[in-house]
């Protein structure tokens, strides 16, 4: 599977979103499990990864918002929010959006937020137990998109070198702190409209896709 360059933490929409269909098919990039049972449960997750009580996942249905034409960094929109994830860990995500392009790919963006009054070390599960990834550093290669109707479960892509299309480099946040953040996915077909969006150690929330 093809993977992008590292991100720095304090630019994590930069230059890895450059398209990363370059010279490979979309098929060749795709990972595709099909994990994904019966009911909601997390098949297949990641050993480390807390049972689904472990927090609160909260899905917010919103329309469709207008398809970009830039072919440069994603500039994030915040002005949505399809699911806010509470983790007992003091950390919360916040998935603000889930947008396919034209290249075959789907880039999730959000934040990742620091909700306690003490500083926070993110957890090493959330990089995934790849070895060829864990030489990228911290990232957010762990996290999968679980599509139900398929019963088929995407992973972070990544680049020829290995590293994950993700932001990468996010190891302490500071209390009340939120970070930006972004994964890039193979895309579910066109009549797919929504997932399961699985972090490790996160209760699983669905989102909508635009």
């Amino acid at each position: 599977m093809e993977r992008k360059g590292m991100a720095h933490m304090t630019n994590p929409y930069g230059t890895v979103l450059r398209r990363a269909a370059a010279g490979v098919s979309v098929a060749a990039l795709t990972a595709l499990l099909s994990a994904c049972g019966g009911g909601g449960d997390q098949e297949g997750n990641d050993s480390g990864k807390a049972p689904e009580n472990a927090g609160s996942a909260s899905s917010v249905p919103s329309g469709r918002e207008t398809p970009k034409e830039d072919d440069g960094p994603t500039v994030p929109d915040t002005s949505r929010t399809l699911a806010t994830i509470n983790g007992t860990n003091g950390f919360q995500f916040i998935i603000h959006t889930a947008v396919r392009d034209q290249g075959g790919f789907l880039t999730v963006t959000g934040v990742v937020k620091n909700t306690t009054s003490k500083t926070l070390i993110g957890s090493p599960f959330w990089s995934g137990q790849e070895v060829q990834v864990q030489k990228t550093g911290p990232s957010f290669a762990g996290m999968t998109l679980v599509d139900k109707t398929e019963k088929k479960r995407y992973y972070v892509l990544r680049d020829t070198e290995g590293h994950p299309l993700t932001t990468t480099g996010v190891t302490a946040v500071k209390a009340g702190e939120s970070v930006p953040m972004f994964a890039q996915f193979p895309a579910p077909p066109a009549n797919i409209t929504q997932v399961d969006i699985q972090i490790p150690q996160m209760p699983v929330a669905t989102i909508e896709i635009s």
